[in-house]
C-alpha cells in the first residue's frame, strides 16, 4: 500500500473517531431521555392503576350504601304502612266498628242492642245535629239506665 492510502485511511479513521466522540454525549443523552420516558410511563401506569382500584373500591362501597338505603327506605315504608293501619284501627275503635276485637263476639252481641245511634251516624261519627258522637257518654247513659 502506498503512503497516500495509509494517510487517507488514518484520516478517515480519525474523522470517524472524532465524529463518534462528538456524538457520544448526544447518544447518551438520548438513551437517558428514553430511560426517563420509560420510567415516567411506568409511573403513569402505576398511578392510573391505583386510581382505577380506588374507583372500583368506591363504586363497590357506593353500591353497598345504595343497597342499604333501599332496604332502609322499604323498612320506612313498612313502618309507615303499619302506622296507617294502627290509625285506621284507632278510627274504627272510636267509631265502634271494632267492638268485636275489644269485647269478643259474645259481649259485642250484648252491646249491639244498646246502641241508639243509626248506622249512618256511626259511619260518619256525627249525630243528627252535626255534633260528634260521644260513644262513651252514650255507653254511660245506657249503663246508667240498666243499673
Amino acid at each position: 500500500m502506498s503512503t497516500g492510502a495509509i494517510i487517507v485511511i488514518a484520516v478517515v479513521a480519525a474523522v470517524v473517531l472524532i465524529a463518534l466522540l462528538a456524538l457520544m454525549p448526544r447518544m447518551r443523552e438520548r438513551g437517558r431521555a428514553r430511560k426517563e420516558e420509560r420510567d415516567l410511563q411506568k409511573r403513569r401506569e402505576q398511578a392510573a392503576s391505583r386510581h382505577r382500584e380506588e374507583a372500583d373500591s368506591r363504586i363497590a362501597s357506593a353500591e353497598a350504601a345504595e343497597r342499604r338505603a333501599r332496604i332502609a327506605e322499604r323498612e320506612a315504608r313498612r313502618e309507615r304502612a303499619e302506622a296507617e293501619l294502627h290509625k285506621e284501627r284507632a278510627t274504627a275503635s272510636e267509631l265502634g266498628l271494632a267492638d268485636e276485637e275489644i269485647l269478643g263476639t259474645r259481649e259485642s252481641a250484648r252491646w249491639a242492642d244498646t246502641t241508639t245511634a243509626p248506622d249512618a251516624e256511626l259511619a260518619t261519627g256525627r249525630d243528627s245535629e252535626g255534633g260528634l258522637l260521644g260513644r262513651f257518654a252514650r255507653e254511660q247513659e245506657t249503663t246508667g239506665r240498666r243499673s
